[in-house]
């Protein structure tokens, strides 16, 4: 699909995702042209695109194209990446069929292990460093609990991610669908989920404890756990590019 040159980058990003995963469009999984289309696009993006700065080196400014900084309304305003003394996340847009936003991490902050059920997940680092240990499910997914429970296979011990990367993909089944992440440096993780967490859809949001299996090398059992006291995502509002929400996709 051909986007508009004068379109914020964040706005083409959301052109893509609501032309791949909006209900009137979407047949099942997304195709690997479709999945490459959008890892192309979230490529190319960086902190200052989505409203951040303190992305770059030094703790400047993401550098943008003179073309970016034109369409820039004057006196546009940033967040500072040093505000964030906590894990918080910068709501862009969500809808029933997706949702955009930023994860930004202080040094050592960790998001615990976590599942993404029946999503497709792509995440762009914006800037920084973190480490992320993640697995899938050895067979189906457990079913709703009382807790869930069940044998998963190892995808990632502890990798090292660092900007700028190419952005990542995990699935329902596959590539890690169920991670946790550590920030090694202040870093920002821009995510699109389709479709969004919902609990009264199936989607909950559910955390867990893994238990290794020295026996089953590369195998772990991952047990529905509570969060850790006193955890908690702090919010943020969304100061970057104005978006332009195609209002007959959000209500087909």
């Amino acid at each position: 699909m051909a986007m508009d040159d004068h379109q914020s980058k964040v706005q083409r990003l959301y052109d893509a995702c609501d032309a791949v995963f909006s209900s009137g469009s979407k047949a099942g999984l997304p195709t690997l042209k479709q999945i490459r289309w959008l890892q192309d696009l979230l490529d190319g993006m960086e902190a200052a695109d989505v409203g951040i700065e303190g992305g770059g080196s030094g703790g400047e400014r993401s550098s943008s194209s003179e073309d970016d900084d034109e369409r820039s309304p004057p006196g546009r305003r940033f967040l500072s990446a040093r505000a964030f003394t906590r894990i918080t996340y910068v709501h862009i847009h969500e809808c029933d069929d997706f949702s955009i936003g930023v994860f930004c991490f202080p040094a050592g902050a960790t998001l615990p292990l976590h599942d993404h059920p029946q999503m497709v997940v792509l995440s762009k680092l914006l800037y920084g460093s973190m480490r992320v240990k993640s697995y899938d499910w050895a067979n189906a997914p457990p079913c709703s609990g009382p807790r869930k429970s069940g044998l998963a296979r190892v995808v990632a011990v502890d990798e090292m991610r660092e900007a700028p990367c190419k952005a990542s993909v995990l699935f329902p089944r596959s590539g890690g669908n169920i991670h946790s992440l550590t920030a090694v440096t202040p870093c920002a993780l821009l995510d699109v989920l389709a479709p969004p967490y919902a609990e009264d859809l199936g989607r909950p949001s559910t955390y867990f404890s893994d238990i290794p299996i020295p026996s089953l090398p590369g195998f772990a059992v991952l047990e529905e756990a509570d969060l850790p006291d006193g955890f908690r995502v702090a919010g943020a509002p969304y100061v970057g590019p104005e978006l332009t929400i195609d209002m007959d996709s959000m209500y087909n």
